[in-house]
């Protein structure tokens, strides 16, 4: 199963629109005026399914994770010198990227490949693609997602 996230253009705060292969909208994201990042994701039927919530004031970025309102589990950023490495306290996955940052793997504790991701360049916003290997996990990967992405934006500034 393949996701196209597109960041939109014109918005005063973070809002994305996720797309399927046939370019049906699956999610839209919407930013809220916070301390930190908050983003929620709402299904094709306007309805809310998941936050992605930056804590502010740790030393490394970290955000938690709620499907619903039922907390998940975080991602932080680990320290790391050559390729970004995130460290995930649900499900056992692991998302590793590549050395300028643009592309991911998200693995599972056996190794297995969950969902691949890739920053399309030459864009006018950000712009991934998501290919999740089984689409239960769809949610889940796009949640990692965000938050790298959260992540990326805030050491820009």
């Amino acid at each position: 199963m393949k996701l196209l996230f597109r960041q939109r253009f014109f918005s005063w705060f973070d809002s994305y629109d996720i797309y399927d292969e046939e370019g049906r909208t699956l999610y839209t994201v919407e930013g809220q005026l916070s301390w930190g990042h908050c983003l929620h994701i709402l299904n094709a039927q306007k309805d809310h399914v998941a936050t992605v919530q930056e804590k502010v004031l740790t030393l490394l970025p970290r955000f938690e994770l709620y499907e619903n309102n039922e907390y998940l589990g975080s991602i932080q950023k680990e320290f790391s010198f050559f390729t970004p490495r995130y460290d995930i306290d649900f499900n056992g996955w692991h998302v590793e990227g590549d050395t300028l940052g643009w592309d991911y793997t998200i693995e599972n504790s056996r190794g297995e490949v969950v969902a691949i991701i890739s920053k399309e360049l030459w864009n006018w916003t950000d712009t991934y693609t998501i290919e999740v290997k089984d689409p239960k996990d769809a949610l889940y990967a796009l949640m990692l997602v965000l938050a790298i992405d959260a992540e990326k934006c805030s050491h820009k500034k």
